[in-house]
């Protein structure tokens, strides 16, 4: 068996990272300058406001040290799969659907072990503690007090068993989910397995799409491949085979197989979902083995750089499952449009990593309340200005190619028009089917290790 494993503590040279609660609130760049109105000032420009989460990410960037910063932000390879997440949400446009009388839209969708949740789940991400001295706990917070599922990465720098009982300090009922990656020894899985169901957890995450660790090339520049003194991948500590007192490495191995899902389940009664789903294929094979749930995900454009952008796999994906459990899609999700979008094509629920972290760097616990608070009222607007009484009432027929742009928009020799037919969810680009219905781990401890992961 071939394995490839990563520290789960660092050794680097700590990094400072500014504290937000001591610099204050951060600046809003809609404002004017001091003494302005925010329509006056020099340097201001007519055209579109930035978005709340615009806002956040400006903030965040200031914030961060610049190679955490990269972290957070930066993709596998030449970072296409990375940009294409998001791209792929601009390339489509929702068909409203008028007098529908369905009244304001509500949100409330039924997932695993979290009925009546927010349809945006604070997805699985490492090392919440570089972005803000608070980290997991506070994200947990907010996303309690939000509604929204929190899902707790087996990379997070504060142990299960707190994270869980952040959220439970604002809510009883709040759903944690526990996400982790297979693990080639038993033993290893069990003990993280029992440690999720103590902390009260409502289901379990499995991340398949990660035989390997993805190659980061801004990560690499950097020389970021731990984290930094009194950091550390907490989960991973004082497990079998570890060092007493210390943590151990996340591994990964191609070995790992569908046998291995299986013997988890055995384990535990918590529902399982599977994380990193793109081929349809899979998604039957996931379901057939009693998976509670696929989520469709690149990792954020964190692993294999040709893959395709999420939202382009959604649709078959959806036609594989057929409904038989819910599906979720995370990777480029930024406003309330591109919730519904998503909703449109198949989805019960989406997942958002980078916009959590945006908000945890730039305000703490106020920034990721911000984020989640934004994405459900957006959605619930755009729900109801296309006529869909709630989560589940759009349909595929609304979602449409966007009409190519005028040549003289697209800097030279680029070009990001699709053909405007749609066909059952599906148009042809370059001769290809592909659906227009359409951010230093590679493992827990060192950046190469430590799963420095940061999906969605």
């Amino acid at each position: 068996m071939t394995e490839r494993a990563v520290p789960a503590a660092t050794r680097s040279p700590e990094r400072g990272c500014p504290d937000p609660a001591a610099a204050g609130p951060a600046p809003d760049p809609a404002a004017g300058a001091p003494g302005r109105g925010p329509a006056e000032g020099p340097g201001r420009t007519a055209g579109p406001a930035p978005g709340p989460l615009d806002v956040l990410r400006e903030a965040a960037a200031a914030r961060l040290d610049p190679v955490y910063r990269d972290f957070y932000e930066g993709g596998a390879g030449r970072e296409t799969a990375l940009a294409d997440n998001e791209a792929a949400f601009r390339r489509l446009a929702l068909l409203p659907r008028v007098l529908r009388g369905s009244g304001p839209a509500t949100t409330a969708v039924d997932l695993p072990g979290a009925p009546g949740a927010l349809p945006v789940v604070v997805a699985p991400t490492a090392f919440h503690r570089l972005a803000h001295p608070a980290g997991e706990p506070a994200t947990a917070r907010a996303a309690a007090a939000a509604g929204a599922v929190m899902v707790t990465s087996m990379a997070s720098t504060t142990a299960v068993g707190e994270v869980a009982a952040a959220a439970r300090s604002v809510r009883p009922t709040a759903p944690v989910w526990f996400q982790l990656y297979l693990q080639p020894e038993e033993r290893v899985i069990r003990e993280l397995v029992r440690r999720a169901e103590a902390a009260g957890c409502t289901a379990l995450v499995v991340t398949a799409d990660s035989p390997v660790f993805g190659r980061r090339p801004r990560d690499d520049r950097n020389g970021f491949h731990d984290l930094p003194p009194g950091h550390a991948a907490e989960n991973m500590r004082g497990l079998p085979g570890g060092p007493p007192g210390g943590t151990r490495p996340i591994a990964m191995s191609p070995a790992l197989s569908w046998a291995d899902l299986r013997a988890l389940r055995a384990m535990t009664a918590l529902p399982v979902l599977v994380k990193g789903v793109l081929h349809p294929a899979d998604a039957r094979i996931a379901v057939d083995e009693g998976a509670a749930g696929v989520i469709v995900s690149n990792h954020g454009g964190r692993q294999l750089d040709a893959a395709p952008a999420s939202l382009d796999a959604l649709p078959a994906v959806a036609d594989a499952v057929a409904g038989r459990v819910p599906v979720l899609l995370d990777g480029g999700v930024r406003s309330g449009a591109d919730v519904a979008t998503a909703l449109a094509l198949g989805a019960t629920a989406v997942g958002v990593g980078r916009p959590v972290l945006w908000g945890l760097a730039a305000e703490g616990e106020r920034g990721v309340a911000r984020v989640l608070e934004a994405l459900r009222d957006e959605t619930a607007h755009v729900l109801t200005l296309c006529g869909a009484p709630d989560c589940a009432g759009l349909s595929r027929d609304q979602v449409v190619a966007r009409a190519p742009r005028p040549a003289a928009v697209d800097p030279p020799g680029t070009s990001t028009a699709l053909p405007r037919k749609a066909v059952d969810g599906w148009t042809s680009r370059g001769g290809a089917a592909s659906p227009a219905t359409p951010s230093r781990t590679r493992t827990t401890g060192t950046n190469r290790s430590c799963g420095r992961r940061t999906e969605g």
